[in-house]
């Protein structure tokens, strides 16, 4: 969680206020608990000033005067710094309630008044952030159901929240993924399969950030169904031939070759020494025990008329010895 503790906003102008204005425009921002410095664009000065005075909602809270008439206000004694040579003033131990605005007045020896205007806003830090799906113990099927998250926090104003799924931002489709105008609620309808995965969101003020995160179990499949193997392999090789499929769950898988139950259920299918039997057509076919839906697809593998290598290197041996035979003989 991001925390900023002391929130500070100063603008040195070489000693000249804009627009007449000793205080930045600001605004300024500050956690509860935590502290802000305001700043005046004023060079510290080597007279003491005839006054400074600050007040909070037309009510004035601390004064200084250079014939020593100080005042502050006892809610702010233990909460306040007052810098004379500037007429800076740091506000500490920040409550909701000090949102608002500040107003300076300074007067400088032999100067006119000089004043300035600043609006503070105060942040709870945010806490507890999540992300809820009040359907999460339904069964969610690709181009079928329909889903809502919720994205918030336990505690603290949340003036932003980003979407992101995957690490990556999260951008609406018109016709299927939408926000709520303050982005607290995601709708996917109807999810696909691109829907399921990991989501993040990202909820944040001036002074803190939290990110949140859900899995979102999309069901779908059996798609983008191939065979990854030979269509061809030399008598006597091991040839493997896998199932590669799309699908949440993980399917079942059945093997047949020529129409015949081969009783392997496995992903892959394993040949350990190719032979002319095993040449033919090759289904895998695939059941989603939770979409309810089957797929299959067939690759026809040869047995090629060559044999190995290995195969040819004995015949050579066996040939040369059968031939020394011969011319012992």
């Amino acid at each position: 969680m991001e925390y900023h503790i002391i929130a500070t906003l100063s603008l040195v102008l070489s000693g000249m206020c804009v627009g007449g204005s000793i205080l930045p425009a600001g605004p300024l921002s500050g956690a509860t608990g935590g502290a802000v410095l305001f700043s005046t664009t004023l060079e510290p000065s080597t007279r003491p000033f005839i006054s400074v005075g600050w007040s909070f909602r037309g009510r004035n809270f601390i004064t200084y005067t250079v014939t020593g008439s100080d005042f502050v206000d006892e809610a702010y004694a233990a909460r306040v710094t007052l810098y004379r040579t500037t007429g800076s003033l740091q506000l500490r131990d920040l409550v909701l309630g000090d949102s608002g605005d500040y107003l300076v007045s300074v007067t400088p020896d032999g100067e006119q008044q000089k004043t300035g205007t600043m609006q503070l806003t105060v942040y709870a830090p945010i806490t507890g952030a999540s992300i809820s799906n009040p359907a999460s113990s339904a069964t969610l099927i690709a181009g079928q159901s329909a889903a809502t998250l919720t994205c918030d926090a336990a505690a603290g104003n949340v003036s932003t929240r980003e979407w992101m799924q995957n690490g990556r931002p999260l951008l609406p489709s018109p016709d299927r993924v939408t926000f709520s105008a303050d982005a607290k609620m995601l709708y996917m309808k109807p999810v696909l399969s691109d829907n399921h995965g990991n989501y993040q969101c990202r909820v944040s003020n001036a002074v803190s950030a939290m990110t949140a995160a859900y899995n979102l179990t999309v069901n779908y499949g059996p798609q983008n169904m191939s065979i990854v193997g030979p269509r061809e392999a030399a008598l006597g090789i091991r040839v493997l031939l896998r199932c590669s499929v799309d699908s949440v769950p993980p399917p079942t898988y059945h093997w047949a070759l020529d129409g015949n139950d081969t009783r392997v259920t496995t992903s892959t299918y394993v040949v350990e020494r190719m032979e002319e039997s095993h040449a033919g057509n090759y289904t895998c076919t695939v059941n989603n025990r939770v979409t309810k839906l089957q797929n299959s697809t067939v690759i026809y593998l040869r047995a090629s008329g060559s044999a190995p290598y290995w195969s040819f290197k004995l015949l050579l041996i066996l040939s040369l010895n059968v031939g020394e035979s011969l011319l012992t003989c």
